[in-house]
């Protein structure tokens, strides 16, 4: 059977940016054509949704949706994008969400801290719990913000607000901060290089959109020199810059340990030779308890964001 690879990838992802282009033009036709447009999306959305409906309910039904092929849907980010638009994504909101957030654990790892998922309720709330040194911290709200965001709108767009506690909070019985999605995503709607009061700035990188899985990509996010890579659907940035030898990653090497398990990734210093653990937020695997410097990351679907440094931006 013919496989589809990373060729295609770049098309599925600017499709939704392409649509919206479409309809906002078909309004210079007037009000009228730009709602027949929206209809159209709606109903060809309907149709396919019907359809995919359908094509689950026949593998179902012949015992083949077992739960490794539910997985492989879930892990695929094209098909578990579609699967989420149509309401027929295999997993329910709380495992989306307690999934996303183990992705970016390594993150909150790398800064000694964690985020425990307390709860989803009917509202739509996520209630959090951040731990180690995130907790109590006055950097934590920024924390969250630079590593859930995106994890979050990507897994559960149907999320209404964060609520956010500390050990502190709850040792006084209080109920910690309510972070307002709206406000948690802002960036996702400004322009590109502007800083928010987290002395960061979100940079878009339309050169990661593409990158093959195994590939590894050094480039300049505003002045910083940043080296990514992808391992599957999922994408990695950190500064370029080996902890060990501390020159950049030039000729560096995507490679999975012998006898590693599956979607393992060590990137491996040219220079030195120093392995790193790319799933945990770059830990050195040599020994010396140096690990690189992560970088958080948001995509949108269309569209790859770094966040840099204020002081390293345009």
């Amino acid at each position: 059977m013919a496989q589809h690879d990373s060729p295609a990838v770049p098309d599925w992802r600017t499709a939704g940016e392409r649509i919206d282009t479409l309809i906002a033009a078909s309004g210079s036709g007037g009000a009228v054509a730009r709602e027949r447009s929206e209809e159209l999306v709606r109903v060809v959305a309907d149709f396919y949704g019907a359809g995919l409906e359908r094509l689950l309910d026949l593998v179902h039904e012949r015992g083949r949706l077992d739960d490794d092929v539910l997985a492989a849907l879930a892990d695929d980010e094209l098909v578990s994008g579609v699967l989420l638009v149509h309401g027929l994504h295999p997993y329910g909101v709380e495992t989306r969400v307690e999934r996303a957030l183990e992705s970016v654990r390594p993150y909150l790892g790398s800064h000694g801290g964690d985020v425990e998922l307390l709860a989803v309720t009917d509202e739509g709330t996520v209630r959090l719990r951040l731990l180690g040194s995130c907790d109590g911290c006055p950097s934590s709200s920024v924390t969250l913000k630079l590593a859930v965001q995106g994890a979050v709108e990507a897994a559960a767009p149907e999320i209404t607000s964060i609520e956010v506690e500390t050990a502190a909070d709850e040792d006084a019985g209080a109920t910690g901060p309510l972070v307002p999605v709206d406000s948690l995503f802002a960036r996702l709607h400004t322009e590109s290089g502007t800083a928010g009061d987290d002395g960061a700035s979100w940079e878009a990188v339309p050169e990661l959109s593409g990158l093959e899985s195994g590939a590894v990509a050094r480039l300049d996010v505003g002045r910083m020199p940043v080296v990514a890579c992808r391992v599957g659907t999922d994408l990695f940035a950190f500064e370029d810059r080996c902890a060990r030898c501390e020159q950049p990653f030039e000729g560096a090497t995507l490679a999975r340990r012998l006898g590693g398990p599956s979607g393992d990734a060590i990137l491996r210093c040219a220079g030195c030779r120093a392995h790193y653990d790319v799933r945990r937020a770059g830990i050195c695997l040599d020994g010396d308890g140096v690990h690189l410097a992560p970088l958080p990351l948001l995509s949108d679907g269309a569209a790859v964001s770094v966040s840099v440094p204020a002081a390293v931006a345009p």
